[in-house]
């Protein structure tokens, strides 16, 4: 119950504020971009910049995952999105790559959000699980990626 003195609720941690200083920086430099062909140039930038910035391997499965969304769902920007590279459309996300380091998790994520076309019944994955980018894996995500929009 909220409220009551057996809450344990303690907040933001560390890492969720430093992603929601990060969108509020990408947010307010994105609106400080000239064109929309400059803007796109420059989100890209930055989302290789971050990738480049990763942990070996987080930044080699990120690597892998961005070649594959643009090779196959080249209507998708790339933009950063909490500090982390994620694919838009419209100005919308419609994936994400969230790397393990950035949460301290034991596995990076590929997420979909609700924009992402992949309804297939009444229930349906919107976030995978990723410890290594295989070949089998890329198939997959490609896939997904093309269902998505």
């Amino acid at each position: 119950m909220a409220g009551t003195a057996s809450s344990t609720y303690e907040g933001f941690s560390v890492e969720e504020r430093a992603a929601m200083k990060a969108h509020a920086l990408e947010q307010k430099k994105a609106a400080r971009r000239g064109s929309a062909a400059q803007k796109a140039a420059e989100a890209e930038r930055d989302v290789l910049a971050k990738i480049a910035e990763m942990q070996e391997s987080d930044r080699v499965m990120a690597e892998r995952v961005h070649a594959v969304v643009t090779a196959n769902a080249p209507v998708l920007a790339p933009k950063l999105w909490y500090g982390m590279p994620a694919y838009a459309l419209d100005g919308k996300v419609v994936c994400f790559f969230q790397s393990a380091e950035k949460f301290k998790a034991r596995y990076a994520t590929l997420g979909f959000s609700d924009v992402a076309a992949l309804d297939d019944g009444p229930m349906w994955a919107a976030g995978f699980a990723l410890a290594e980018v295989t070949d089998e894996v890329e198939a997959r995500i490609a896939e997904l990626v093309k269902r998505a929009v």
